[in-house]
Parts: C-alpha cells; structure tokens; sequence
C-alpha cells in the first residue's frame, strides 16, 4: 500500500509502546460511504421493485388467461402505452397539475388551520374538550357520505376539491401538534412559571419549539392524505377542467388499462413527491439538533 494512500502516524505512549494508527485518506473514506449508501439505500427498493415487476409479469401471463390479459397489462405496455406514448401521458399530465395545485392549497389550508386549533386547545383543558371532539367526528365520518352535501352547499368544482383535501389532511396536523405541545416536560414549564414569563413567551420559546418533531411527523402523512383528498375530490366534483381522479374514472369505464395503469402511477408518484419534499424540509428544519434525526445519521 502506497505512501498517498494509507498514511501512518506513530504515538509515544505512557507505558513506552508505540501506538500505530492508520489515517484513511477522504477518496477512499468517500468510496466506503457511498458504498454504504448503495447498500443501504439503494439497493433494497431496487430488489424489492425488481421482485414486484416479476410478480406482476407472472400473473399476467401465468395465472390470466389471454382473453382477460387486457385486465392487467404486463409493465412494458404499461409504460409503452402509457408512459412514453405522448397522446397519452400529456392529458394525464395536464390532469395531474390540476390535481397537484388541489392539493398543494388544500394541504396549505390544513396545516395554517389545524395548527392554529391545536395551539388554542393546548392552552386550556376546557378548550380541548371543547373542540377536539369535532375533530375526531370529522376524521371518521367517511367523506363519500359528505360528498352530495358538499356538492349542493358549494357546487361541484375546484373549491369543494380543496375542502375535501382539507377534511380529509387536517386530523394528523392537530393530533400531532397538540401531542407535541402538551409532551413539554413538567420541569420546563416550572422553569418558566418561575420566571414569570407570559403565556406568549412560554408558547413561542417552550411549546413550538417542542411540538416541532411531531408536527413534521404530521405534515408528511397530511401531504399524502391531501394527494388522496384532491383525487376523490376530482372524481365526483367534475365541473371544470378535469383532474388526475376523472381521467381514472374515464380510463376505467372504457377498459383503457394501459392509461389506468399509468395514471395511477403518476398519481403514487405525486404523493412520493409529496412526502419526500416535507421529509427533506423536515431534516432541514431539525435535523441539526432533533435526536431523531441525529440516531439516523449514525445508522
């Protein structure tokens, strides 16, 4: 092993040894981490992908008969029919930035509304039991039985999709904020009741800092939730411009299955982005200091 690539240092020791240390060089210290990172990172959902791909092949030429093979089309007419074939991909795409933009206000909508609830029912037990329970109506009511009221209060079109988003994604933002504004340690708040600080210090300097790991949890399952609520949304409010969820109805109702496949792939895809656009600002906002995240970049 060569001079530039292992460098060695000797050290005198209390007992009179010398201590022999081995200094990687950072070339091979990054080769070794991006090894790791393919291993673990990568690696896994591509195998995982590939065995997917395999099942879905054998089905549709094992256990389908020829005559019913239209039914689940193998991936490469998937993605030849579907995906590459622009007369077919460039209204799906249209489709999906109606839906998107849905979904990008009805999430905005739900996180500034669900915050502000669960900071006005973290100040006060009475407050809590006031609202919260309307919270959790809303959250199981199923939102098909919903559907017809909504559509003759406000009419079937955008602004009824982007109510569906928030019904549907602002649950995880209260819980999860309230959770974290109320897991404040008990000392915390004695510290501050000491000082004598206002309620508004105490809400800005303890308990927001403190509910902001939970409340990126409930951001990325509210991201996901409101790619879902803007898709149901499209499929029953069908006035104007159609979104990603008519075009699913369309391609169902006429057995296209290439375009079905594909479009539900687009939208898989849209809620992926979703969540891992919160998860990045999430390690960007407490990923320094968040023990969560630091236990993660060790592993």
């Amino acid at each position: 092993m060569s001079r530039a690539q292992v460098a060695l240092h000797t050290a005198e020791p209390a007992d009179g040894a010398v201590a022999v240390t081995l200094a990687v060089p950072p070339a091979a210290r990054r080769r070794r981490e991006l090894g790791r990172f393919v291993l673990t990172v990568i690696l896994p959902p591509v195998i995982v992908f590939v065995l997917a791909m395999a099942v879905w092949c054998l089905f549709t030429y094992v256990v389908l008969k020829p005559s019913r093979r239209f039914l689940l089309p193998p991936p490469q007419e998937v993605l030849t029919q579907g995906l590459l074939k622009w007369e077919s991909v460039h209204p799906m795409l249209t489709a999906l930035a109606l839906t998107a933009r849905a979904a990008l206000i009805g999430f905005t909508i739900a996180v500034v509304l669900g915050s502000l609830l669960a900071t006005v029912m973290s100040q006060a037990r009475w407050l809590e039991r006031s609202l919260f329970p309307y919270a959790v109506i809303l959250q199981t009511i199923p939102i098909l039985a919903l559907v017809p009221l909504i559509g003759f209060s406000l009419g079937f079109n955008f602004r009824s999709r982007i109510l569906i988003c928030v019904m549907i994604s602002i649950f995880p933002i209260i819980t999860t904020v309230l959770f974290g504004m109320q897991s404040v340690d008990r000392g915390l708040h004695d510290l501050f009741t000491l000082q004598r600080v206002s309620r508004w210090t105490r809400l800005r300097k303890l308990m927001i800092p403190a509910a902001l790991p939970s409340f990126f949890t409930g951001l990325r399952t509210s991201a996901g939730l409101s790619v879902i609520g803007a898709i149901v949304g499209d499929f029953y409010f069908l006035q104007g411009q159609p979104g990603i969820g008519a075009l699913l109805n369309s391609y169902s109702a006429q057995l296209q299955s290439d375009q079905l496949f594909a479009a539900v792939i687009l939208c898989s895809l849209l809620g992926v982005a979703a969540f891992t656009i919160v998860g990045l600002l999430s390690r960007r906002v407490i990923g320094k200091w968040h023990e969560s995240a630091m236990d993660h970049s060790r592993s």
